[in-house]
């Protein structure tokens, strides 16, 4: 994540032309995306005031999250490197607990020990978009013996250590839900019941505007435009992971960034995942795990809690979970989506 500036805007806009009632956004940029803020019957001043909160911790965040640049990541993962013990604060120790849940129920698809591997495929700086040769087999397979996971991690009274020196954190498949979350708190801790917090596509909601429920649109993976829509219930958030937004190409062959732990190389049955949840960092992670899954993705739903979950083949079928057909609204009626029960079953699944 890059927070090099954050720029912010605050407009009104009409709800719909009649009504006297009025959304007041604030736009960012930050992250490498734009982060918008909707917030829904509160005054110019009280938005304000809960907005600059919210700048705030965006400003902080990047002292703690980012990979490549100096932060409390890149002095936890020299210390790893190092087999030296680091002292972290209880806000980082939460973080790296919830995130190791996450990745335990996912049998590790999501998997943010992994940041050596992004490194292997040149995802670690600015540049990343590129082309460039892939890494070679040897490469791969070096990487794949020394096997770095979540579960390498141990942190005692507020001091963390790891078994694996291989391991190198980044919880980009994580931090933006967790960032929206902590960003909602914000919000309600100032009195704010009616908002929409959006940061590149991703979002929660909390509350409505007025009489009219927050409406979410999935993006196509394959075509401009939006793919369904999705009526958002007070208090829920929706995550999807594709092959379209970060990827490289070499010899006209794309190489997006979500990466198969087990195989080394990018996730290939999938173009896209969306998911529904209450929690948006468990709605992020699970997103990328479900992608990585491709077809076994019902099984690992089951693991990791998610009722909704809709996903797009490489063939272009579209397959729902039972819950998420009741909520999605594709926009084009001749997709026939198919539906798939979310089971659970004992034994890892396979590559």
């Amino acid at each position: 994540m890059n927070l090099s500036k954050i720029s912010v805007t605050i407009t009104l806009i009409s709800l719909i032309a009649c009504s006297n009632e009025r959304i007041q956004q604030a736009n960012f940029y930050a992250f490498g995306t734009r982060i918008n803020i909707s917030l829904y019957g509160v005054t110019n001043e009280d938005a304000t005031n809960a907005i600059a909160i919210v700048e705030e911790y965006l400003s902080h965040a990047n002292k703690i999250w980012h990979v490549w640049m100096p932060s409390t990541i890149t002095d936890i993962n020299t210390a790893i490197k190092n087999s030296k013990l680091i002292m972290i604060s209880f806000n980082v120790e939460q973080l790296i607990s919830q995130a190791q849940t996450l990745a335990t129920n996912s049998q590790n698809l999501f998997n943010p020990a992994a940041g050596r591997l992004f490194e292997l495929w040149g995802y670690h700086a600015d540049n990343w978009f590129e082309s460039r040769p892939p890494p070679s087999e040897e490469l791969i397979n070096k990487y794949l013996n020394i096997n770095p996971t979540m579960e390498d991690i141990s942190i005692d009274y507020g001091i963390l250590s790891s078994n694996n020196t291989g391991v190198k954190l980044g919880f980009g498949g994580l931090a933006k839900g967790y960032i929206i979350d902590i960003a909602i708190s914000a919000l309600q801790s100032k009195g704010i019941r009616d908002a929409i917090i959006n940061i590149g596509g991703d979002l929660r909601v909390i509350g409505a505007h007025g009489k009219h429920q927050w409406i979410a649109g999935i993006r196509h993976p394959r075509k401009d435009g939006i793919l369904a829509s999705v009526v958002m219930n007070d208090d829920e958030s929706v995550f999807s992971s594709g092959d379209y937004e970060r990827y490289f190409e070499y010899k006209n062959i794309p190489y997006p960034h979500l990466f198969d732990p087990r195989t080394g190389y990018p996730a290939k049955d999938t173009t896209s995942v969306t998911v529904l949840h209450n929690n948006a960092a468990q709605a992020d992670a699970a997103a990328t795990a479900l992608f990585v899954a491709g077809r076994y993705w019902p099984a690992i739903a089951a693991k990791m809690e998610i009722k909704h979950v809709m996903v797009v083949r490489l063939d272009g079928r579209i397959e729902l979970s039972k819950e998420m057909m009741k909520r999605v609204n594709l926009i084009n009626k001749k997709e026939a989506p198919i539906m798939r029960e979310i089971i659970q079953i004992l034994k890892p699944i396979s590559p």
